[in-house]
């Protein structure tokens, strides 16, 4: 099985789900995690990221880290520093149409988002509310052009689409598309060596459908092409997910794959959820395994069934914890205050 791995993780595109994969891989194999300084959750992000984010990274000494995966704005030649040559690269992608739906609910109190009451009214006329210089302007516009490191104001010209798409593509083993989440956890099963517990995840940090509304037709083309950069991403590396599977696995046994997988989580939540699944974050129990709230989503968790023996609790109670939740307990384990 690969282990050194760095996980770009792209907003609001099932990439806690794919943390907690990393953080329970990682915990179990006892590997190292390139954490924020402190312990936050983000490398910095909004900046490019620099290896002196990292903490225990010093340039003189410098350490190699198994795992990055936490929020970042790509920056390749600083990336190298931390992890070792032969590390896997991927990310995951999410349409863009669904990912500017899901950014305005979560990213409401940013400054182009807070003044507009819909997002029919920011798209009527987004220059009214979006303004590049502002400092948390990356939300509203190409996020995902913006987390993989280019600018999201740059002009959309076909050499410029060109010189991205070859730019991630020179650097990422494997991009995920978020819409086929299961596919991609095989494909991503595959490329790392792991086996199929390794990949199984109850969805995290999704909004519960109350705040989801409706998009029509003209709102979708609006999105698309005032995320243009992001569009041109999403359908080009779409389409050559699909390619991979056909090449490298084939329809028939990535269905197989993914009836095995989609079994594996049933048992799963039969075994460790009260329930059939996620639940409001007023009817989580547990205050441990609350979510962060954010915006005017409300983020949906999970309560654990009650008189689990206690290596079923801890492996069930690893696949529902929140992602900060998770995060700090493995940087306290990992910088743990050595006893003199």
């Amino acid at each position: 099985p690969k282990t050194d791995i760095v996980f770009l993780k792209v907003h609001k595109s099932a990439s806690s789900t794919v943390m907690n994969i990393l953080f329970r891989f990682g915990e179990m194999h006892n590997l190292t995690f390139a954490f924020p300084i402190g312990g936050g959750n983000q490398l910095f992000y909004p900046r490019h990221f620099l290896a002196k984010f990292v903490q225990g990274f010093s340039p003189s000494n410098p350490q190699r880290f198994n795992i990055l995966c936490h929020h970042m704005r790509f920056l390749q030649p600083e990336v190298h520093k931390v992890v070792s040559s032969s590390a896997f690269y991927f990310s995951i992608l999410r349409n863009p149409v669904k990912l500017m739906e899901s950014s305005f609910a979560y990213y409401k109190g940013t400054s182009a988002f807070s003044r507009a009451r819909s997002l029919e009214e920011f798209l009527s006329q987004p220059y009214h509310y979006y303004n590049p210089a502002d400092s948390d302007s990356h939300y509203a516009r190409n996020l995902m052009t913006f987390d993989f490191g280019f600018n999201p104001d740059g002009e959309v010209s076909a050499e410029r689409v060109q010189l991205m798409l070859k730019a991630i593509e020179a650097t990422f083993d494997l991009l995920l598309i978020s819409e086929y989440f299961d596919e991609s956890m095989v494909l991503l099963k595959e490329m790392l060596c792991w086996d199929l517990d390794s990949v199984v995840s109850f969805p995290l940090n999704i909004r519960d459908s109350s705040t989801k509304s409706p998009l029509s037709d003209t709102i979708v083309e609006k999105i698309k092409d005032w995320n243009r950069l992001d569009w041109e991403i999403y359908t080009h590396f779409n389409r050559t997910f699909w390619e991979r599977i056909d090449r490298d696995i084939g329809r028939e046994r990535m269905q197989r794959e993914v009836k095995a997988l989609r079994e594996r989580q049933g048992e799963l939540a039969r075994t460790c959820l009260q329930g059939t699944g996620s639940v409001a974050p007023k009817h989580i129990k547990d205050s441990s395994l609350r979510p962060l709230q954010h915006g005017s989503a409300k983020i949906l968790g999970y309560n654990l069934k009650q008189g689990l023996d206690k290596e079923t609790e801890h492996m069930c109670r690893r696949l529902v914890t929140p992602e900060l939740q998770y995060s700090s307990a493995l940087y306290k384990k990992q910088f743990a205050q050595k006893p003199p």
